[in-house]
């Protein structure tokens, strides 16, 4: 299960990879918002967050204009970890480096077909362990 989370600027950009998810039989829980009235990130970057950091669902994709201030807030949950990526390739090392769970994008700045490519590396793309594990490790100790 896939936690979803948007203000009003990222609303359109996730209807657009809700349909995405739809396509590909994954499922997702949306934690709003419902529409594109003025709203706060941070209420439903946190929801979607804490989906995530209690294993109700397995990662989270999170959308605001610029992407910044909807991952600093998931970010401030405990167990998360949370990229703004901007293009596959840092969807995939964020992955495979920093076994990010959740995936911030900016829907200002990533138009829609690059936005599912990053949705389908992120969520395709396995931790790989090893020395990356004790860095992670590292990070998670400060949460301490």
């Amino acid at each position: 299960m896939i936690a979803l989370g948007s203000d009003h600027g990222g609303f359109d950009l996730k209807e657009r990879i809700k349909a995405y998810l739809d396509k590909e039989n994954i499922p997702y829980k949306d934690f709003g918002c419902d529409s594109k009235e003025s709203c706060d990130y941070p209420v439903f970057g946190k929801a979607a967050a804490e989906a995530v950091a209690s294993g109700a669902c397995e990662k989270g994709i999170v959308i605001c204009t610029t992407g910044i201030g909807i991952s600093i807030t998931a970010n401030k949950v405990k167990g998360i970890r949370c990229a703004l990526c901007s293009d596959s390739l840092s969807a995939e090392m964020t992955r495979r480096h920093n076994d990010a769970n959740m995936l911030a994008l900016g829907a200002g700045f990533t138009g829609g077909n690059l936005a599912e490519r990053i949705v389908e590396v992120f969520l395709n793309t396995e931790f790989e362990g090893g020395r990356h594990a004790r860095r992670v490790g590292l990070i998670t100790a400060m949460e301490e």
